[in-house]
């Protein structure tokens, strides 16, 4: 009989339940598809005695993961407790040093360690492998390591954060305003125990700098991402977005540039008539574009018990073949440092401001832009109370760099009555 693939599953939550059902109800199904037996050894988790509406009596226990990572008949470790350091760090550490394959979903672990990580499991001759860990079901990361890999990739992009997107959909669909939704998602369990993991784009972030690490074949560089979270977008910028054909989205874009890696996560204005501009709730999507292929698109749940755990699975699988790939595509060791950069290619912006209703209000704000070399394509005053005065403003393409200076300019005027609010319209 064939040697089964013995599974150590570290993080009995939602996606670590998800794995446990998929291998005890499609074990058949596994055998077939691998050519070998799928099995749980042992299994780790915070507290032996919640009920997590399976049965677990047939696994060993664990109660240090460490512990689990090196025992004699785990194979595979996969890791599901998240968090970039601590017990998580550890035991991927203590299985590749054991010689164990490694499976995770845990995308800070990778963004914070994913070159040492990486470099530590060539060198053991092991594999480790995160599908699960960017954007849930969708087979991104196979598919630029496999199916896409012979293309010189020039773009990633994509809506990767299935809580904002969530937040972002309702706003407009249901006319309310972000805190109301920010509460209504709390309280159905969308958000993370930290919500600015979610809302400040930290989560979408680390999962950006993955793809950018595969597609452009850099080290993870996470510490060089601009991060701009959807915490300010209020409901008049999803109002004015609508009404020039636009829908807001916090997106992910990476690109390489002749002056290093551009990646950039916040919130951007995207056609609505674009694939990115009709993603609805929580599901993700993810853009590649490459000099072969042209552009390709990716839709799919991005969180969840059975999108993600059959993520999980899809790298068990691959395992239980024999599936030889470097960790990011190419072996670690090749990756290159990469300068992290600003976005400098022009592009038109929507600026929200707050002004003191006052003689010369506009006039010095339309100086300030004309001065920063910023030109205004449109603007828009509405109704106001006795005191402010909100205008909207959409720009003639311009670089980042002279926006921020106008920014600096209008904060300097004495008539702004709160922080502009400026939204990069981005081309999809």
């Amino acid at each position: 009989m064939t040697h089964p693939l013995r599974l150590g599953i570290a993080g009995l939550g939602t996606v670590g339940i998800g794995v446990v059902k998929i291998v005890t109800q499609h074990g058949k199904l596994l055998e077939a598809r691998t050519g070998r037996p799928i099995e749980i050894s042992a299994v780790s988790a915070r507290s032996r005695s919640q009920d997590r509406g399976v049965d677990l009596s047939g696994f060993a226990w664990e109660d240090d993961p460490v512990a689990l990572a090196t025992r004699d008949d785990v194979d595979v470790y996969v890791e599901l407790m998240g968090g970039s350091d601590g017990p998580a760090k550890a035991s991927v550490e203590a299985a590749v040093a054991a010689g164990k394959h490694v499976v995770t979903a845990n995308k800070a672990l990778l963004a914070h360690h994913g070159q040492e990580l990486g470099e530590a499991a060539e060198a053991a001759g092991v594999m480790l492998r995160f599908e699960a860990a960017v954007a849930g079901g969708i087979p991104i990361i196979k598919s630029l390591t496999e199916g896409l890999a012979g293309n010189e990739i020039t773009r990633v992009m994509g809506v990767m954060n299935g809580t904002c997107n969530y937040i972002l959909t309702r706003m407009y669909d249901a006319d309310l305003p972000y805190d109301v939704v920010f509460e209504e998602a709390n309280q159905l369990g969308y958000l993370e125990a930290d919500p600015t993991l979610d809302v400040g784009g930290i989560d979408a972030g680390h999962k950006l700098a993955l793809l950018a690490s595969i597609a452009f074949g850099t080290q993870v560089n996470f510490d060089a991402m601009e991060l701009e979270g959807i915490e300010r977008i209020q409901i008049e910028d999803i109002e004015q977005a609508a009404e020039m054909g636009y829908r807001i989205k916090l997106l992910g874009v990476a690109q390489m540039t002749g002056r290093g890696l551009e990646q950039r996560m916040s919130p951007c204005l995207v056609p609505a008539t674009s694939p990115l501009g009709q993603l609805e709730g929580g599901t993700n999507m993810v853009v590649v574009e490459g000099d072969s292929i042209g552009q390709v698109v990716l839709r799919g749940p991005g969180a969840g018990e059975g999108p993600t755990a059959s993520a999980v699975m899809g790298d068990v699988i691959d395992l239980g073949r024999g599936l030889s790939i470097p960790t990011y595509g190419q072996p670690a060791n090749t990756l290159r440092p990469v300068r992290g950069v600003k976005a400098t290619k022009p592009a038109p912006y929507y600026l929200r401001l707050s002004l003191q209703d006052k003689p010369g209000a506009l006039a010095k704000v339309a100086a300030v832009l004309g001065e920063a070399g910023v030109s205004i394509n449109r603007m828009r005053q509405h109704g106001h109370d006795d005191k402010t005065a909100p205008v909207t403003i959409v720009s003639h393409k311009t670089t980042r760099d002279n926006l921020d200076v106008a920014i600096a300019g209008l904060e300097a005027t004495g008539v702004m009555a709160g922080h502009p609010v400026a939204i990069r319209i981005e081309e999809v």
